[in-house]
């Protein structure tokens, strides 16, 4: 069984922490299982993926371009993990993914008739949006959630345990009540609530390869997906003087951006701060809106002295202040812990915008 999936879904519906589990889920009760992350950083390492390799999870990353444009990329890498005896493969999408179902398996049920197995195509949704939708406030980005789940054969409300039993079942019963096509189950990639079933579904199902009447020129779809902008930045720090807490530092620096983007009407459906230390000690910090409180994963369990730090974000902000904005929090919150920083890597473009403009490369001390 030569299995792939695509999970697709909003920023923050914790797309990786779920391939990450189940993943492993998979590997331990059924068979090798591996996850490819994908985003559109050139020549950049993934928050996503230095995640899951910290976590010991079989994982690989295509950067530079959307998998949807890339097949001969993709598709190499399946029979690689094919080879090594892996039977089910996940990947994610860049962004919001829409249009994925047609770009990616349609053109591989079209362009390698036979040669892959595609499992259900997948969107996930964290509860805060899906209550959006059921309340109709979802604002301009209910047009991007709506999008997404008409194109689903399977969806799947991750972080069921944030919820009571019957709130969750509200809310699996309105999503399969307006998306029909699709079946609905709950997870919590957290207490792995859900993951079996999901490995069943995913194992054991098919893609419909369905067609779903979406107009992905229109206006509305078109203009919330062009006001949104990519940063990723990869930067090491170290410690001028004694240990400090790594962990204060990565909640600190997550609340200044913001407060930054909140000052400047600016938001972030993900913004993703992963840090290790040269002991393979890791933490992660992730901001997912700039009213809801930071959240901390997975936090340092001793002090730092020297750190790895990848930033990664989406976020509905012109490129430019984008990079203002970030690069100014780096910096100051940096300056107050008294960190020499060396920038490796730093990337950046607004996707309704010409991207070559925003992208830059650098490499210095600061």
């Amino acid at each position: 069984m030569n299995k792939f999936a695509v999970f697709s879904g909003f920023l923050g519906a914790g797309k990786t922490t779920t391939m990450m589990a189940l993943t492993q889920y998979y590997s331990a009760h059924y068979g090798k299982a591996a996850m490819i992350s994908n985003d559109l950083g050139t020549g950049v390492t993934l928050a996503d993926h230095k995640l899951a390799q910290l976590s010991g999870c079989r994982a690989s990353q295509i950067t530079g371009e959307c998998i949807c444009f890339c097949h001969d990329v993709l598709t190499t890498r399946l029979a690689e993990y094919y080879a090594q005896g892996c039977e089910l493969v996940l990947s994610d999408i860049p962004g919001f993914g829409v249009g994925a179902l047609e770009h990616v398996y349609h053109g591989l049920a079209e362009n390698y008739p036979g040669q892959f197995d595609l499992a259900p195509f997948t969107v996930l949704i964290e509860p805060r949006n899906a209550a959006l939708l059921q309340a109709g406030r979802a604002d301009e980005m209910g047009v991007i959630l709506d999008a997404q789940l008409r194109e689903a054969d399977l969806i799947v409300l991750n972080k069921c345990d944030l919820l009571d039993q019957d709130t969750c079942g509200g809310a699996l019963a309105w999503l399969r009540q307006h998306y029909p096509q699709a079946s609905v189950l709950a997870v919590s990639a957290k207490t792995g609530e859900g993951l079996d079933a999901l490995s069943l579904a995913l194992r054991e199902g098919q893609a419909s390869l369905q067609h779903p009447d979406i107009d992905y020129e229109a206006e509305d779809l078109q203009g919330a997906m062009g006001r949104l902008s990519e940063y990723y930045l990869q930067y090491r720090a170290i410690v001028c003087c004694n240990n400090f807490d790594g962990n204060a530092y990565l909640r600190d620096l997550a609340q200044a951006i913001q407060y930054a983007a909140g000052e400047g009407g600016f938001e972030f459906p993900h913004l993703k701060l992963l840090a290790w230390g040269p002991e393979g000690d890791f933490a992660k910090a992730d901001i997912l809106g700039v009213n809801r409180p930071v959240e901390m994963p997975r936090c340092f369990e001793n002090p730092c002295v020297d750190l790895a730090v990848i930033l990664n974000t989406s976020a509905v902000c012109p490129d430019e202040a984008l990079d203002r904005l970030l690069g100014e929090a780096v910096k100051q919150v940096s300056d107050r812990y008294q960190l020499e920083l060396t920038i490796f890597k730093k990337d950046h473009f607004g996707l309704g915008e010409e991207n070559d403009e925003g992208e830059s490369d650098e490499k210095a001390d600061s």
